[in-house]
């Protein structure tokens, strides 16, 4: 018999977390807490308050993925496809390849990005204002010390002027609350306190902080050079790291504090114009599906398509590399410019 205390979700949900979240296992997990008191009730929250929630559940720090493994572990295997091994393997290094478009007939800006939690931290939807003030000294003591291409300035938000903030807006240096999933999960908490984004004198770089996670890197700019674009990242990255301990698991990868976005947690995409394939939706299904990628509205997931501008980007994270992820684009974006030309 299903205890009360079970019946948590509306009969409309159709979560990953509703399907794998029996009554046996909720009951062998309700009662877990990690060492910074997050519990399986907080990591439902937004599932429960959003019935169309896909995924449903979400980490409030890293032990959340080792106390609540027993439901956190069919999710990755359902979401992700793939089979855990005993290592996630990470590659970030240099890399050199042409341009997919070189002439720019068709790619309309190119963006790579990576989500990275701080070691010793609740994650952003479970940290406390004073230790989310903390983190975000830590890390911009570090974001100030860059030098070269990667030196910048830092805008917190909390103190941020309406006319400046605008400015930063229009030009993509900013970002607003979460949607509703992340506010049910706690991820808004006291916002825009602790909030700012770090960006590079040359735009190319910019780093947003606490939002859905810690940091999220992100190398940006309306070329098809993706790697230039890449190594430019992997410049970021590799400098951040040397004084910032990023939270990495042996299996899982890069920890998020949502599981979808584990592994490498790296989505590298392009903004493409592509007028012939628009019309044969089959055929760039195809082809996207078979270079591991998706395709999303041109600003963003569920948004719609306007003229046939694509959001095409990775659809794999967990078991694959960085370079086999910006690689892999690459090829299947030739083989989408090559496809349109064709037409």
């Amino acid at each position: 018999m299903v205890p009360v205390s079970f019946d948590l979700f509306s009969d409309a949900s159709t979560s990953l977390v509703k399907q794998y979240l029996s009554a046996e296992l909720f009951n062998q997990l309700k009662d877990k807490v990690t060492a910074t008191g997050f519990t399986l009730e907080k990591a439902l929250q937004s599932g429960i308050i959003n019935p169309d929630s896909a995924i449903g559940i979400y980490a409030g720090d890293a032990q959340s993925y080792q106390c609540f493994s027993s439901i956190f572990i069919p999710i990755i295997l359902h979401y992700h496809g793939v089979n855990l091994g005993k290592k996630h393997s990470t590659d970030i290094h240099l890399v050199d390849f042409q341009p997919p478009d070189p002439e720019g007939k068709y790619i309309r800006s190119s963006r790579v990005r990576v989500a990275r939690n701080i070691s010793g931290f609740s994650f952003s939807n479970h940290i406390a204002l004073a230790e989310r003030y903390r983190l975000e000294k830590q890390v911009v003591s570090v974001l100030s010390a860059l030098g070269g291409d990667l030196k910048g300035s830092y805008c917190p938000f909390e103190h941020c002027e309406s006319s400046q903030f605008k400015l930063l807006k229009q030009q993509q240096l900013t970002f607003e609350k979460g949607d509703r999933f992340q506010d049910a999960a706690g991820i808004n908490a006291d916002f825009p306190k602790g909030r700012g984004i770090f960006y590079s004198d040359d735009r190319r770089l910019r780093v947003w902080l606490n939002e859905e996670d810690h940091l999220r890197i992100i190398s940006q700019e309306t070329s098809a050079d993706l790697a230039g674009l890449f190594n430019h990242l992997t410049k970021a990255i590799l400098e951040l790291e040397k004084k910032l301990p990023f939270v990495r698991d042996e299996r899982f990868g890069y920890l998020s504090s949502c599981p979808t976005n584990i592994g490498t947690s790296m989505r590298a995409g392009v903004h493409i114009q592509l007028e012939k394939l628009g019309q044969r939706k089959e055929l760039l299904s195809s082809i996207t599906k078979g270079h591991d990628l998706q395709i999303r509205g041109t600003q963003g997931e569920k948004t719609r398509v306007e003229n046939n501008v694509f959001d095409i980007s990775n659809s794999r994270r967990l078991g694959i590399s960085e370079v086999d992820i910006i690689t892999g684009l690459n090829e299947g974006l030739k083989a989408l410019i090559d496809a349109e030309e064709k037409l």
